[in-house]
């Protein structure tokens, strides 16, 4: 029964989004020759500088700039994070998923209507504007003022569903950050033969999930089944490159990749790729499946290159049908996030899994190896932080959790926030409490 109510729980209570809410306020690759050729008109639906698409919150159009276009790029800064070289490039898809589906700058490939990214996007580009507004200046600030400036630049954010905008809200100088959640990254082949009214059905899938994370500021893994896994357009990927979008960075590469047995990773290469079912040869989820590890490489325009892995995978202890392996028998992914060494972390409305004993290796990983991580109160509680050696800094109200996923582990956080001084949170981070408070904690380690 216990194992049942897991799959539950995963699926249908969802990695990072199980909260029923609605609505409440590349670089060193090998040479191959991807097939997403931008149109010669240009840009179609992509200029009306939307005022969503600035790092510092202004009505620039930085994001993205130069994304898809005929025009030779400035020449690449240094990755902030060595990686292998090879892998095969990806970059004209993303760039044209940044256009298209994500609605930033850059050429509409050819057989793409003005029409179709116009209509997609009026609706796409105004939820990025209120959600930029609403949510991302105030969080922004927040930050900026709490996050020391001497943690770690790698960032981990287990349980992160399609919800990059956070973590770049939260670090927006890491190095590098690893999303952990159990939808795939996405075929990015599908944007070089998706035409007509399969485009126009795959973008109105994109634009519903879009408008849902940005009007509650979390994923809903219910929702994602069907949009992310066996969805026609690579979601997951376009979520990210939304995020990029936002907060004003531009893409310099794509590649997909798999975790070898020893961490490191291998970049998928022309001979793997030449391998996959192509487009119209498989169903969608079966290929996505298939690329469901991504690295994206990105930049501020001029500035040093940042790195964005996306990593599915099921952070359960034990195996779950129709999940995938648990950690105990595939713990790659443990071995990948210990070669990082010392990292920042964050996770917010994750089912409040950390504080099932069925999570313990996840968990286990983050009391080792954090310096400091953000969170609500589906983070990592009291009870096993410090003992690990971390304090905590509370802010916002917790009576008791919305959802009976947290009931175990109430009395702890309770008991931890009735403790702490009273401050105040301005924005929702994660969920919210049993009586509609806002709330967010700070874990860090002791010095």
């Amino acid at each position: 029964m216990r194992s049942a109510f897991i799959l539950t729980a995963l699926l249908f209570a969802a990695c990072h989004g199980s909260d029923p809410a609605t609505s409440s306020g590349s670089a060193g690759s090998a040479p191959t020759t991807p097939s997403a050729k931008p149109a010669a008109t240009g840009s179609a639906g992509s200029a009306a500088g939307s005022s969503a698409g600035s790092g510092d919150g202004s009505a620039t159009a930085a994001a993205g700039s130069g994304a898809g276009s005929a025009v030779a790029e400035k020449p690449v800064p240094p990755l902030a994070s060595p990686v292998p070289a090879g892998g095969h490039d990806f970059t004209l898809e993303a760039k044209a998923l940044l256009a298209v589906g994500a609605c930033g700058q850059g050429a509409t490939p050819e057989g793409i209507t003005a029409d179709q990214v116009t209509k997609h996007c009026d609706d796409v580009k105004k939820a990025q504007t209120d959600y930029t507004d609403a949510w991302v200046k105030p969080a922004r600030a927040f930050f900026a003022a709490h996050v020391p400036k001497d943690i770690p630049k790698k960032v981990v954010y287990p349980f992160s569903g399609g919800d990059l905008s956070t973590a770049l809200t939260v670090y927006p100088d890491a190095d590098e950050i690893t999303n952990m959640s159990l939808e795939p990254a996405g075929d990015p082949r599908d944007i070089d033969t998706l035409r007509g009214k399969d485009l126009d059905r795959a973008l109105g899938t994109v634009a519903f999930e879009l408008k849902f994370l940005y009007r509650v500021n979390f994923s809903n893994t219910k929702n994602m089944i069907d949009a992310m896994r066996g969805g026609a357009l690579p979601t997951e990927l376009i979520f990210a490159l939304s995020a990029m979008k936002i907060h004003g960075y531009e893409v310099v590469g794509l590649r997909y990749f798999k975790i070898n047995d020893d961490g490191t990773l291998h970049y998928l290469d022309d001979a793997d790729i030449a391998k996959a079912p192509t487009v119209g040869k498989a169903k969608a989820e079966q290929r996505n499946w298939l690329f469901s590890n991504a690295e994206l490489q990105f930049r501020k325009a001029g500035g040093r290159t940042q790195i964005y892995r996306h990593i599915r995978q099921n952070l359960g202890n034990e195996d779950s049908p129709g999940i995938g392996a648990g950690l105990k028998k595939d713990p790659r992914v443990l071995r990948y996030l210990e070669l990082k060494g010392p990292v920042a972390a964050m996770t917010k409305a994750a089912s409040y899994l950390l504080s099932w004993d069925s999570f313990s290796l996840i968990r286990d990983y983050l009391t080792s190896h954090v310096v400091w991580m953000v969170s609500d109160a589906t983070g990592v509680a009291p009870k096993w932080g410090k003992p690990a050696g971390y304090e905590y800094e509370t802010y916002g109200g917790f009576v008791g959790p919305h959802i009976q996923a947290g009931s175990g582990i109430s009395k702890d956080w309770r008991t931890e926030f009735d403790s702490e001084p009273k401050r105040e949170l301005g924005f929702r981070f994660g969920y919210y409490d049993i009586k509609n408070v806002n709330h967010l904690v700070i874990m860090r380690k002791k010095s």
